[in-house]
């Protein structure tokens, strides 16, 4: 994967340092050692140039980032998959259930890392994988995955600063209360390497905002929305509540109505990570016919 970034130098820029300029539009020092080590990497006015180097009013910088290898141990696998939307800096998928977002120990050729690898391997393209926000196994909807190291970069510290907004669409059991706020922490149930519990001793911080969008024999549809994003966040606090998703096989293992757990990613937006246009994105989940439209 080949992309290449041009600044061109406003009259308003004092003189600067091209490390320190690079650092401002999100250049981490990981990126930065890269750049040092890739022939051609930063140029100013056509000519090659160390970070340590002034810029000026009417300079032009380009910068090359150059991965030539992909992920290495992630195995092509050709899968169908949803793309919502592509661009030189990031793609938006819709995931289905049962497909985990990155090889484990018992998942080595099912999971999304492996069926984007393949699209890229297809086209002649060397891919490193790095999803942005991460989904449950069994969780359906729009992940963020970014296509090189600069989108990467600024992305993870957009998700860590709040600045992209995540919207997900649940079918609990019973009557959700119309709205309300969940501020419970959430910690690791002891004797257990996957399940999560409410834990106001050893948990982290975590809080959840949701809305009953609709209730229809016994189950409702509920809007949630993320302030943190500690693991299986809205499958604990929902439980925490008294009202479980359905087909939970941690936390509410009951499958008379779906063999997965209702969750989705229904909708996110955020600043785009390079030209900071504002990008908006919806996936209506699979189940919602089913359940709430009859």
């Amino acid at each position: 994967m080949i992309r290449t970034f041009t600044y061109e130098i406003g009259t308003e820029q004092e003189p600067v340092r091209i490390g320190d300029y690079l650092r401002k539009q999100g250049y981490s020092r990981n990126i930065l050692i890269h750049l040092k080590k890739t022939e051609g990497g930063i140029l100013k006015n056509g000519e090659p140039v160390f970070v340590s180097m002034v810029l000026h009013p009417g300079d032009v910088l380009t910068v090359t980032l150059r991965e030539e290898e992909g992920s290495e141990k992630i195995r092509p696998v050709a899968m169908d998959l949803d793309l919502v939307y592509e661009d030189e800096d990031l793609l938006v998928v819709n995931k289905p259930a049962d497909m985990p977002i990155h090889p484990s120990i018992h998942n080595h050729e099912n999971t999304l890392a492996n069926g984007v690898t393949a699209y890229y391997e297809n086209r002649g393209i060397p891919f490193v994988y790095r999803c942005i926000n991460r989904l449950d196994r069994d969780t359906t909807g729009l992940l963020i995955i970014a296509k090189n190291m600069l989108s990467a970069s600024i992305l993870a510290d957009m998700l860590k600063s709040r600045e992209i907004h995540r919207e997900y669409l649940a079918i609990a059991s019973g009557e959700v209360p119309p709205e309300g706020l969940i501020d419970a922490p959430i910690g690791r149930r002891e004797g257990s390497v996957i399940e999560r519990c409410v834990d106001f001793e050893k948990g982290e911080r975590a809080v959840t905002h949701y809305r009953r969008v609709a209730y229809k024999n016994g189950y409702s549809l509920v809007s949630l929305k993320l302030e943190t994003g500690r693991t299986h966040q809205i499958r604990v606090h929902m439980k925490y509540l008294g009202y479980p998703l359905i087909g939970d096989f941690l936390y509410n293992p009951d499958y008379r109505l779906m063999n997965h757990q209702a969750l989705h990613s229904y909708h996110l937006s955020f600043l785009h990570p390079i030209t900071g246009q504002p990008m908006e994105f919806t996936a209506e989940p699979p189940w919602d016919q089913k359940f709430f439209s009859l």
